[in-house]
């Protein structure tokens, strides 16, 4: 596969699919049209998410418009990431997917005229394998891909936020990151401490951060992991997903800005946990300590940040 040039913008997205079956079994997808970078490739329906917008509202808006039916979040079934090249727009694009199951609520199923998907067609996972699949698609389905993607075959230079002008004047930066709730053989809970001078100052935060380009958010937090507290960690499973804007928040880059982040959280263990320390010295991460599960359940909600609550609360641990 050719390398990506330089010529090739870098892109991040975020975007959020449906994995949906009928009583028979088959899952629903939709064809590329020509209007698209890939015409005649099959995928699961969905797509960007918005800013500020919650990703359970994503998958639930784009099923309806490129399918017709409406349909309802019963769970989420995965989180991928992937590079994309595109060279007829110029630009490679890394997409932190977000696939949720989903159920059929209403509607109809339409053929859509002059968009990116024109078809929308139910089909058996033996179907769908003879099917040219976008990667992402295959992967979440437990099917080879035969697919027409092009994909670099390094990842370009490019941060893991970028902030843009708004509408409203303000500046806007959507960041994807993931967080592990770590665990050692005794149960004590991994926290770091956010550093003066970024939002949530002095609140206790999960370990982890922005995933960089090119990066799956499972070996982005095993890194994360070891560059903010020194521990060597294991991933055991996808807690879930969880979306927060900030508007005009105020941090190192001395001017507000309207964030939006989009964070996956895992249960991780520590199988042999060392003495901790903070190898990123200078960054938001300013103390990690290992805690007693009772010693974190009574600290005041106002000392954790929304992310490391809800991580919790989904982890059964509050």
């Amino acid at each position: 596969m050719p390398p990506v040039t330089p010529a090739l913008e870098p892109l991040r997205r975020i975007a959020a699919y449906a994995v949906c079956t009928d009583g028979d079994g088959r899952v629903l997808l939709v064809r590329a049209s020509t209007r698209s970078g890939t015409p005649g490739v099959w995928s699961l329906p969905g797509g960007a998410v918005d800013h500020g917008e919650d990703p359970n509202h994503t998958v639930v808006r784009e099923t309806a418009a490129e399918t017709g039916l409406s349909v309802a979040v019963t769970g989420l079934h995965d989180v991928l990431a992937d590079m994309r090249s595109l060279p007829h727009r110029g630009v490679t694009i890394h997409t932190d997917r977000l696939i949720y199951q989903v159920s059929v609520r209403g509607g109809t199923l339409v053929d859509r005229v002059g968009h990116p998907t024109d078809l929308a067609r139910w089909h058996t996972l033996a179907e769908a394998e003879q099917l040219k699949l976008r990667p992402f698609t295959a992967a979440a389905l437990g099917l080879s891909a035969a697919s027409a993607d092009l994909r670099p075959e390094e990842a370009p230079d490019f941060p893991s936020f970028y902030a843009y002008p708004g509408p409203d004047g303000l500046h806007r930066a959507q960041r994807f990151a993931a967080y592990a709730i770590a665990t050692d053989p005794q149960d004590n809970l991994l926290l770091t401490r956010i550093a003066p001078g970024y939002p949530g100052a002095g609140c206790w935060h999960l370990p982890g951060g922005g995933t960089d380009y090119g990066e799956q958010p499972g070996t982005a937090l095993i890194r994360e992991l070891v560059e903010e507290t020194g521990q060597q960690g294991r991933l055991v499973e996808l807690l879930g997903v969880a979306s927060h804007r900030d508007a005009a928040s105020l941090g190192p880059e001395g001017y507000p800005i309207d964030w939006h982040g989009v964070r996956a959280f895992y249960r991780v263990v520590v199988d042999a946990p060392t003495e901790v320390a903070v190898g990123d010295v200078g960054g938001s991460t300013s103390e990690a300590r290992w805690m007693a599960l009772k010693d974190v359940t009574e600290l005041p909600a106002e000392q954790l940040t929304e992310v490391t609550a809800e991580a919790l609360k989904a982890a059964r641990l509050t």
